[in-house]
């Protein structure tokens, strides 16, 4: 018995019925080899930096790192991401649940053809010769090192200087329909791969590297250098970040005392005599000097100054609910030392 084709799928929705054409839906399926690797961006440094660098250097023009660079790119894979995240045990008991605080993001690779005039290799190796060339420099940063000298040192150049504002890669279909773009954000090189080569057969040589990133857009390859100034806090704040506030700002304000009551819990008032921290240096001057008694100089806080002045070194009677007892020997009852021989 033939087994008939399936050429409908009878498709099972609540929402309404009607049939799937599995051609239609198979057949349609994206291709892993349409693809575009673009690094226009990095002609926004220019004149003395990053290419100027590589073409007088390495000897690779403009043109060859706009244009041709990307698409020599054999190999190349989309980006992967993840949430790191903190696990939380005391919302609910016996429940373990886990919320999400970073995303973080995996290091993307790309291989390239690598052209008989050594194009691309010079390009990633330029690259990251410049990165770590900042004792090259004339200047503050730098004592003009040359790579030749027995006593050459490496010093890194500053990020804003070699990170590329983005690198995009474009998939696409045959047809050329529907596409998705990443662009990763201050990208540069990381690793390049050590490249083989051997006697024998012969082989297209490649080169892999490896390419380190902050964060990845999809679907926007148009972008600016932001600014501070651009992000304004929000207008409407959250109670827990009021209160955040208000209990930092009486943390930081010192509490008001006032010295014009009578009642017994009222600090006595100190004079203000002296020519140091209790008094003033002079007339119509006041300081925070050393205090005028030499005695009360290594005491900081000025209500131990205060206290010191007022009691000295020992504690107020009735302080802390001490009161003054006697002695042990003091306290001992007299004894007759014949008392034991009528058991007293």
């Amino acid at each position: 018995m033939a087994v008939k084709p399936i050429v409908k799928f009878i498709r099972n929705s609540r929402g309404g019925d009607g049939d799937v054409d599995p051609q239609r839906l198979f057949g349609n399926l994206a291709q892993t080899n349409h693809y575009q690797v673009d690094f226009s961006s990095l002609t926004t440094f220019g004149g003395q930096g990053l290419l100027g660098y590589i073409e007088d250097k390495f000897g690779v023009n403009l043109d060859f790192i706009s244009r041709d660079s990307g698409l020599l790119c054999s190999e190349a894979s989309l980006p992967g991401t993840s949430l790191a995240t903190a696990e939380v045990k005391d919302n609910f008991m016996g429940i373990s649940q886990e919320f999400a605080h970073t995303r973080l993001y995996t290091d993307f690779d790309f291989t390239f053809y690598v052209d008989s005039d050594y194009n691309n290799l010079r390009f990633f190796e330029g690259w990251i010769d410049f990165i770590s060339s900042g004792s090259e420099i004339l200047g503050p940063i730098g004592d003009g090192a040359q790579p030749s000298q027995s006593n050459y040192y490496r010093r890194m150049r500053y990020p804003d200087s070699y990170k590329c504002q983005t690198i995009s890669i474009t998939k696409f279909e045959k047809n050329f329909g529907p596409r998705m773009t990443y662009s990763f954000m201050n990208a540069f090189p990381k690793l390049i791969s050590a490249v083989p080569v051997s006697y024998g057969g012969a082989d297209v040589l490649k080169v892999s590297v490896s390419f380190n990133y902050d964060r990845y857009v999809i679907g926007n390859n148009g972008f600016s250098k932001g600014f501070q100034g651009s992000f304004a806090d929000p207008k409407q704040q959250s109670s827990e970040l009021q209160q955040v506030k208000r209990d930092t700002f009486e943390s930081v304000t010192p509490p008001v005392v006032s010295n014009t009551g009578t009642g017994r819990n009222t600090p006595p008032v100190v004079p203000n005599t002296g020519t140091g921290r209790d008094g003033t240096f002079g007339s119509g001057t006041t300081g925070q000097g050393l205090p005028s008694n030499p005695n009360l100089r290594s005491v900081t806080s000025e209500a131990e100054i205060r206290d010191r002045r007022n009691y000295g070194n020992k504690v107020p009677e009735g302080s802390f609910s001490i009161t003054p007892t006697k002695s042990f020997i003091e306290k001992r009852p007299a004894r007759n030392p014949l008392s034991f021989l009528w058991g007293g």
